[in-house]
């Protein structure tokens, strides 16, 4: 037993005496084990491997530790994405990492790191990388200038990419003249000034500044960097021309990258001819102030070879606007993006052929005319995106195209004069996940083998062309999560077939000709988000299973034959976007509504609804759009629509509602500071996104890689509203949706006069009382309705005279008060009052002035005194009673000389008469 003890005893000591010799020092062991409680700090648990029993007490061998081979000493320590998220933001101490003398790489990134408290005392040290985090200043480099020389002093490599950086960039970076790469990517620099201390760095070669906002001129010093071999501009907000002198000693440029910035003026690619390391070149984004020549040199042979060529959105080539002739020359081409440059001529398919590795070809938005044809000898194979969208491609698509490009990833060919069949070849592409035919002339039915053979297809975009029959019935679409049919001539019922698409996110069918009943399983697919039916022959009820989309935000139903009501179990607390318009629903306004807290948009416009505006109504806080027009509804406007704050458009035109106006809808705000742009989740900002496979820029920092990066062709589902304005029926959507508003009580039998309140709706655009039965004056306050653009207030009672303030409205484009009584001097025609015809007052005949042919001046007296006047009517009475007297005289000497009865009877009055006045 004692034996057996020693033995133990002496393997121990050999253990121990072998990882202190050959292991890690104790010191850099315990300096170790402190850097890992404070990354763990407060109840993390990484770097568990770190410690233990004694077999592994040799800290070399821990995970993510690099020791020297000979010195055993730690130098480098890999530690990115470490620290638990779930722990909130750190500091770290500086001094715990004292005990690594031979440190030479620091890799931190991704960790929520705010800072550092001390200095980094490290002499070796030549990478520091702590990207991804969220540093707001460099205490670590804030002491250099005092002890230079000594700490830091071999760093040829920092990465500070994507951290809180504000301001200027530190001057004292300018003084490690080591630097071989330099990254401040992606944080809030925005001084151009600061950058100019960059150019001391004369053995820099590599320098991202992307995505900061840095405004101003490009440094002219920048030539000085003649190490440069990487050069990241992009994304901030240079501004002025590209200097020429930029790029003339820069001999060694392999990277450029200027995208998204606002340059100006001209800039002559062909002075990069002479670079002959140059692989990649990026000038995208909006540079429609930028005039791009490439066809200003002798020679188009330039001595590179470009990997990657993006130059979009610019004016290029002036009025030739030919695609750059030195593409001819490129063999080695991974990406072309020649996208919205106003290209004329045929598709350049050759580049296909001379570019065998050619991944990603985007020619979208040119004026690229003719057929699409493929050269025989193309073998495109590694081919993942092709996007021809938004041009004025003609004829059919090739047959065997599926063929040609079978590994594509996304085919964009929407936006052309496309026309004939579905090419049944595009279902042998089994990698394909983007298929965007929209805003065609393709005809006949959709193929069987392109839903059983695309079986990674997520995006099935085939909008607005005339594809007709029904959906195939049988289809292998599992992946499938967008599906956009509207605007052709689909008919039928709608097919069973999209069982298997479980992962439906966005469904439309919207302006076909399906029939029959809404199918109830649509209601199994748990992801759906957004369902538009609208415009078909669809009928019967809205099925009871659509309460199980609990993720539903968008449900469009409008334009068919939709029965009855709203099913009761109707509680989708995410439905922002309701239309039920045109349809034949009945009974009440639907108490199930009132538990939608998230409603946008309520349109129940041309239904059957009978009774009186719920007051639950004003509990929907977020509703920005009310739409009741076409109804049967009546009793008073409640009070409670005073609490939709938010709202941007109401419209109760069209029913029988009485009483008064309330004139609290002066607490609406009607859009005002409202910037909300409505759109549905999940869809507005998605891009498709894969590595390239037979390139990759090698860098020592972490520039934006190369990635294939796919825009999805229909970029967001914008909401639409119809709305009366300006006299006409008009859809309002996206952008210009996000701005409109107006409110109409038009035509219902709305009493009493119209509260001065309303003038308080400064930011509306339009209101429509006509059609009611509105008495009083028209209110002086309307003169503060600075935003509105259309005012009817025809077919009323109303009276009094039009404010003459009124004119102030600069913006008023409709304005009309026919069919009243209203009465005096119209307004001044000034302004916009000068535009408005006499049918704007017509129906008033107490209205005077332009444009009506009435005059307002009062009628010109005779000259003669009132004495004068007197005596001419005494006159003229005395004429006029002789006048008559003696033609009655004459008439009755005539009667009685012809008619002797009468004669004789009147002598024999007399002769009595005469005997009596005698007695």
């Amino acid at each position: 037993m004692g034996a057996v003890t020693l033995i133990s005893f002496l393997w121990l000591l050999l253990v121990v005496g072998y990882y202190g010799c050959l292991g890690c020092l104790e010191d850099e062991r315990v300096g170790l084990l402190n850097l890992k409680a404070s990354i763990n700090h407060p109840y993390g648990t990484a770097l568990s491997s770190w410690g233990g029993d004694i077999i592994v007490a040799n800290c070399c061998r821990w995970e993510r530790v690099t020791c020297d081979n000979k010195t055993n000493r730690v130098i480098q320590l890999e530690l990115g994405y470490i620290r638990d998220q779930n722990l909130g933001n750190w500091s770290l101490n500086a001094s715990l990492l004292l005990p690594f003398h031979q440190l030479q790489i620091l890799v931190l990134y991704g960790n929520a790191l705010t800072g550092f408290q001390g200095l980094l005392r490290l002499k070796k040290l030549r990478v520091l990388d702590v990207r991804d985090n969220g540093l707001t200043t460099i205490p670590v480099l804030s002491a250099l200038p005092s002890l230079k020389g000594r700490y830091l002093s071999k760093l040829e490599v920092l990465d500070l990419y994507d951290n809180s950086l504000m301001g200027s960039v530190p001057s004292i970076i300018g003084t490690l003249n080591r630097l071989k790469s330099l990254s401040l990517g992606y944080n809030n620099l925005n001084d151009s000034l600061s950058i100019e201390g960059l150019c001391k760095l004369s053995d820099l070669e590599e320098l991202d500044i992307s995505g900061n906002g840095i405004d101003g001129n490009l440094p002219p010093c920048f030539n000085n960097l003649t190490s440069l071999r990487t050069l990241d501009l992009s994304r901030n907000n240079f501004k002025g021309t590209i200097p020429s002198s930029l790029f003339s000693s820069l001999k060694l440029l392999q990277y450029i990258s200027l995208s998204h910035n606002s340059f100006e003026g001209s800039f002559d690619l062909t002075l990069l001819f002479n670079h002959s390391k140059l692989e990649v070149f990026q000038l995208v984004g909006d540079n429609k102030n930028l005039k791009v020549e490439t066809e200003n040199s002798m020679s188009q042979h330039p001595l590179f070879q470009l990997r990657v060529f993006r130059l979009s959105e610019c004016v290029l080539n002036g009025e030739s606007r030919v695609i750059p002739s030195f593409l001819s020359n490129q063999y080695e081409l991974r990406i072309v993006d020649l996208s919205n440059n106003g290209i004329i001529g045929d598709i350049p398919t050759w580049l296909l052929v001379n570019n065998s590795k050619l991944e990603s070809f985007s020619l979208s938005g040119n004026q690229l005319r003719g057929p699409l044809a493929f050269e025989l000898n193309a073998n495109p194979v590694y081919m993942k995106h092709f996007d021809i969208s938004s041009n004025l491609i003609q004829g059919e698509i090739p047959p065997d195209i599926g063929s040609i490009l079978p590994n594509l990833l996304a085919l964009n060919m929407s936006g052309n004069a496309l026309h004939g069949n579905f090419p049944t070849s595009i279902g042998d592409m089994k990698s394909l996940e983007l298929l965007d035919l929209s805003n065609n002339n393709l005809t006949g039915l959709l193929p069987q083998h392109l839903l059983r053979g695309c079986i990674s297809l997520r995006f099935l975009i085939l909008s607005n062309n005339n594809f007709d029959g029904n959906f195939p019935a049988e289809s292998n679409l599992t992946s499938l999560s967008y599906l956009f049919l509207d605007n052709n001539s689909f008919s039928g019922e709608i097919s069973r077939g999209l069982l298997k698409s479980s992962n439906l996110e966005m469904l439309d069918l919207g302006n076909n000709s399906f029939s029959g009943q809404i199918p109830d399983w649509i209601g199994n697919f748990p992801k759906l988000i957004s369902v538009v039916l609208s415009k078909n022959y669809l009928e019967g009820v809205i099925p009871t299973r659509f309460c199980q989309l609990g993720e539903l935000q968008l449900l469009d139903l409008s334009w068919n034959k939709v029965g009855m009501s709203i099913p009761p179990c109707f509680n989708l607390s995410n439905m922002k976007f309701l239309h039920l318009q045109s349809n034949e629903l009945t009974g009440d306004i639907p108490n199930v509504l009132s538990r939608l807290p998230s409603l946008y948009i309520l349109d129940l416009k041309d239904n059957k609804f009978w009774g009186t505006i719920p007051p639950w109504i004003g509990s929907l806080t977020s509703l920005r759009f009310l739409l009741l027009r076409g109804n049967e509804l009546h009793g008073s406007i409640p009070l409670d629509l005073c609490r939709l704050r938010s709202i941007r458009m109401m419209d109760l035109s069209h029913n029988n509602f009485s009483g008064s106006i309330p004139p609290c809808l002066n607490n609406l705000t009607f859009g005002a500071q409202d910037g909300i742009f409505l759109t549905t989740d999940g869809f507005a900002s998605f891009l498709l996104v894969s590595n390239l496979a037979t390139y990759s820029y090698e860098s020592q920092i972490s520039l934006y890689t190369l990635y294939i990066v796919i825009q999805i062709g229909r970029s967001n589902e914008a909401e639409k509203v119809d709305f009366t304005t300006k006299w006409r029926f008009e859809s309002y959507e996206g952008k210009v949706l996000s701005i409109m508003s107006g409110m109409d009580l038009s035509w219902n039998n709305l009493t009493g006069s119209i509260p001065p309140e309303l003038g308080d709706l400064s930011e509306i655009h339009s209101i429509n009382l006509s059609g009611n039965h509105l008495t009083g004056t028209i209110p002086e306050t309307f003169s503060n309705l600075k935003a509105i653009e259309s005012l009817d207030l025809s077919h009323n009672m109303l009276n009094g005279q039009i404010p003459p303030q009124m004119i102030e409205l600069n913006n008023l484009a409709v304005f009309t008060v026919a069919y009243n009584n209203l009465s005096g001097k119209l307004p001044e025609r000034k302004a916009q009052f000068a535009t408005f015809e006499e049918s704007s007052y017509e129906g008033n005949p107490l209205l005077c002035g332009l444009p009506l042919n009435r005059s307002c001046s009062p009628l010109t007296p005779p000259a003669n005194s009132d004495n004068e006047e007197k005596e001419s009517w005494e006159g003229l009475f005395l004429w006029s009673f002789g006048g008559s007297f003696g033609v009655a005289f004459v008439g009755i000497i005539a009667f009685l000389y012809f008619n002797s009865y009468y004669r004789e009877l009147l002598f024999y009055f007399i002769a009595k008469n005469l005997t009596f006045l005698q007695l």
